[in-house]
């Protein structure tokens, strides 16, 4: 609800055609905690998944709008991209016509790309906060049975197996085609590789082998800092994918 909250508060000034779809997650978080505060599950599993709904409706929504602008705004942008365009002859018309299909399909690519990258890493976010959270309510409650905190962590690996691909296929595609990157913008690429993908990997390695001993409390500590790398290694995915064709 309080992330819900500050999407919200940004979307006002950032993203107004987002804000009712984070006002309605505030909301649907609100009536989920009520409902699970007087011991109803099924009204608080429908909540939740409402807040996952109107939150990836809401994303979906942005980045698709953002589409249509970006395509006006490519071809200034390729202009620092290597495309592959004949050299030592003049160029024929069938020849501007296949760079710009190339140009075309890229932009296109990049688009697709960045809207599953967007989506995979709510995922990631989200399920690791979601770990570290349950792992929480085991200091409270000691006796409970570890499977659902052991199914989150399954989900939080297959998330972060989906973000590695989709990083790794931008970083591919912005190595092939840009045409210098600077050291300011490896560096933060190795911090979101190392902290932010390699980092919380094996947090989560380390805190499915400390479920085996079992000790809760240590595998939330290690959860804890799971949330802290992918908070860190989103936020550079983010800062370096506004200055990069490819989503980071």
């Amino acid at each position: 609800m309080g992330l819900a909250s500050l999407a919200a508060l940004l979307s006002f000034s950032l993203a107004s055609e987002a804000l009712w779809y984070a006002v309605a997650a505030v909301l649907f978080s609100y009536l989920g905690t009520v409902y699970w505060l007087f011991e109803k599950p099924k009204p608080g599993k429908l909540m939740l998944s409402l807040v996952a709904l109107t939150s990836l409706g809401g994303t979906l929504f942005v980045t698709i709008g953002q589409f249509s602008q970006w395509s006006e705004e490519a071809p200034a942008f390729l202009e620092n991209y290597d495309l592959p365009v004949p050299e030592g002859h003049d160029i024929t018309t069938a020849e501007l016509e296949a760079i710009a299909e190339h140009n075309h399909w890229l932009v296109i690519s990049s688009d697709f790309l960045r809207l599953f990258a967007h989506v995979s890493s709510g995922l990631l976010l989200g399920l690791t906060m979601a770990a570290m959270l349950l792992g929480h309510w085991y200091l409270n409650s000691p006796t409970m049975d570890l499977i659902p905190l052991r199914r989150l962590i399954i989900a939080m690996g297959l998330a972060l197996l989906l973000q590695f691909v989709l990083s790794a296929w931008g970083l591919w595609g912005e190595f092939s085609y840009a045409e210098q990157l600077s050291t300011q913008w490896m560096l933060f690429v190795l911090l979101r590789w190392t902290f932010g993908l390699v980092g919380v990997a094996a947090m989560t390695w380390m805190a499915w082998q400390t479920l085996k001993v079992p000790n809760t409390q240590s595998a939330t500590g290690i959860l804890y800092v799971a949330v802290i790398g992918t908070f860190v290694g989103e936020t550079m995915a983010l800062l370096l994918s506004t200055e990069s064709l490819f989503p980071l």
